[in-house]
């Protein structure tokens, strides 16, 4: 059998704990620690999943193969950085850094020093999105919504950042063609940054996508609508099921999509330390990273000229 990968695991907040946990449980990898600036909260993890409680970003990626980065986004660029020159393969949540240039710089350095960088897009794993994209075919119109209640967390960065690129990186993966056009707006209601947005995107060739997020919603919906030639696809990323609608015979028939639940994080993390065994290339490596911060920079951008704070 093959040795697992020793991996670390960097902030173990609301999202990094998982990460503790999901590396904990997998046969190929090694917990060999966790750090945290929150030490109470670092030793707390530390002790229940059974590993050390390290001091430092270099103590724990000296003594890594691989790291999963789940701190605050504006420390993406420094935390993922300093483990890429200490020679450790880096999976950092999503966005990839708070800057285009900074997420550049990142995969530059990965690319010098032989290292992977994947970028975590949770939703690209979700067995809804898997069984369905088979079946897709040159989307021509797309809608999704993605609505949450208020976290009272990472609001540090606006909506765009926190929720739609989620989205973003999925339309972009779908259409796989310029944007030629963005129309965006978002209001400010409990935070200092958007906690509502939409933005409409026009693709070359056509294609056009309308995307809208909130974190003040009193209901969760993570939803996606594919239009093309021949079917409309519509899939629940959250209760991981969907249906396609095709035409036949002069009417619609609708038909489940057959989906092997499965917890999208584990499978994200899963297929990260099977790239870092093979030297395979992500799923989402960090070129796309940068492609869907690049693009929720240049919506942000539009909401920011037209935004009013409360």
């Amino acid at each position: 059998m093959m040795q697992p990968i020793e991996i670390g695991v960097i902030g173990v907040g609301h999202i990094g704990r998982h990460h503790a946990r999901i590396c904990s449980e997998l046969p190929q990898t090694k917990l060999v620690g966790v750090f945290d600036v929150d030490a109470q909260r670092c030793r707390e993890v530390a002790e229940l999943y059974r590993t050390e409680r390290f001091r430092s970003v270099e103590e724990l990626a000296a003594s890594s193969q691989a790291v999963t980065i789940a701190t605050p986004t504006g420390t993406h660029f420094p935390v993922a950085a300093v483990c890429l020159e200490m020679g450790c393969h880096v999976l950092v949540e999503k966005p990839i850094a708070d800057q285009v240039e900074h997420a550049r710089r990142l995969v530059l350095l990965a690319r010098e020093k032989g290292l992977l960088l994947q970028v975590g897009h949770v939703e690209r794993f979700n067995p809804a999105f898997q069984a369905m994209e088979p079946l897709l075919r040159a989307p021509r119109f797309i809608e999704a919504h993605r609505l949450c209640p208020y976290p009272g967390r990472n609001t540090e960065i606006g909506v765009v950042f926190d929720l739609m690129i989620h989205d973003l990186e999925i339309v972009l993966h779908l259409v796989r063609a310029p944007v030629a056009s963005i129309d965006a707006v978002g209001v400010a209601v409990l935070s200092p940054t958007e906690d509502i947005a939409n933005a409409r995107l026009r693709f070359a060739g056509g294609a056009v996508a309308n995307l809208t997020c909130s974190r003040i919603s009193p209901e969760k919906m993570r939803k996606i609508r594919i239009f093309q030639d021949d079917a409309y696809l519509s899939l629940n990323y959250g209760e991981q099921c969907g249906e396609i609608y095709r035409k036949k015979d002069g009417r619609i028939e609708r038909e489940p999509i057959p989906i092997e639940r499965d917890e999208p994080l584990r499978l994200q993390i899963a297929s990260f330390i099977d790239c870092v065994r093979s030297q395979m290339t992500p799923l989402v490596d960090g070129g796309k990273g940068v492609a869907a911060l690049d693009l929720a920079m240049q919506i942000s951008d539009r909401i920011g000229e037209g935004m009013t704070s409360p």
